[in-house]
């Protein structure tokens, strides 16, 4: 079942990415948002957003191809609204994790010592992060947010991931997530930041950077998923704030909502799967998507495709 979800997962952003334009088009105004092409960015942005592929990359791609945008206004509404579909994937982490967010809340008010540890943990992470993709985010929008830059950045993360596996970095015995340390955590943040670049994969980052600074697998996932609940909800209610007016304006409501449910659906399957994916097989399956998507994606600007 898991290997067949698997195989699922990949046709469905295979598929996205080789999809005719004019076909996604079809239902939808010519630079507006279809149901459609709201659909397919939710399944984008929920099957890749905690998976180590990158989700940013594949949404960047994803709307060349589907041959969205095109004036200034609808151009800035897609980047605001591949923001806040992210909100999808941050319910998603609420229901999978429940058991352990419950437990920071607890920490809050001061009826869980671990959970208030790993709550000043995520806080400590998400700092040098915000500082950093705050100070960088204009520079990579200038020139990394292009197929090209993308496509490199998969195929050097795929390749990072197939040496790492080689080499049994992912099989350290680390510690658990109730021991992380502040500095641990702080160091986790710090390379949360080089995700700016899309096609890097944040979560691809934060795992690595967790077994790095000492934790076990297990515990480096479930930091980086719920680093991830902080870090994307940041970025989503400040986006939301600044031009969720422009975003209405240009798509209306019921559409990018539409998104944002398929985005919560899948990203639910996807971490659950991946939990499990990890746990009994390992790294190498996305070392291998993501050369291959990469070298997919070169080959379609080579032949003038995006």
């Amino acid at each position: 079942m898991r290997y067949r979800l698997g195989v699922g997962v990949g046709v469905v952003v295979l598929m996205v990415l080789s999809a005719s334009p004019a076909a996604a088009l079809a239902d939808g105004s010519e630079f507006g948002l279809s149901v459609f092409a709201a659909v397919i960015l939710g399944l984008v942005e929920g099957v890749t957003e905690y998976l180590p592929v990158s989700s940013t990359g594949h949404l960047l791609v994803a709307n060349e191809v589907l041959g969205l945008g095109g004036t200034e206004a609808s151009d800035r509404a897609l980047d605001t609204y591949a923001i806040c579909i992210q909100a999808g994937a941050i319910l998603a982490v609420l229901v999978v994790y429940k058991e352990r967010v419950r437990q920071m809340i607890d920490g809050l008010f001061g009826r869980s010592e671990e959970g208030r540890r790993v709550l000043l943990a995520i806080l400590a992470a998400f700092v040098p992060t915000a500082i950093l993709a705050i100070t960088l985010f204009e520079f990579a929008k200038e020139r990394l947010f292009n197929p090209t830059a993308i496509a490199i950045a998969w195929i050097v993360g795929g390749l990072a991931i197939l040496v790492l596996t080689r080499i049994r970095f992912f099989d350290r015995i680390g510690s658990e997530l109730a021991a992380i340390t502040f500095k641990q955590a702080a160091l986790i943040g710090l390379l949360q930041a080089l995700a700016v670049w899309p096609g890097t994969s944040r979560s691809l980052v934060t795992i690595v950077a967790g077994v790095l600074v000492g934790l076990s697998l297990r515990a480096a996932v479930e930091f980086s998923f719920l680093l991830g609940l902080v870090t994307l909800s940041a970025a989503t209610a400040l986006t939301a704030l600044q031009d969720g007016g422009e975003l209405v304006d240009t798509f209306g409501i019921v559409t990018p909502l539409v998104g944002l449910v398929v985005a919560f659906a899948s990203a639910v399957i996807a971490v659950r799967w991946m939990v499990a994916w990890l746990n009994e097989r390992g790294f190498e399956v996305f070392g291998w998507y993501r050369l291959a998507i990469g070298i997919l994606t070169l080959g379609a600007i080579g032949a003038g495709w995006l």
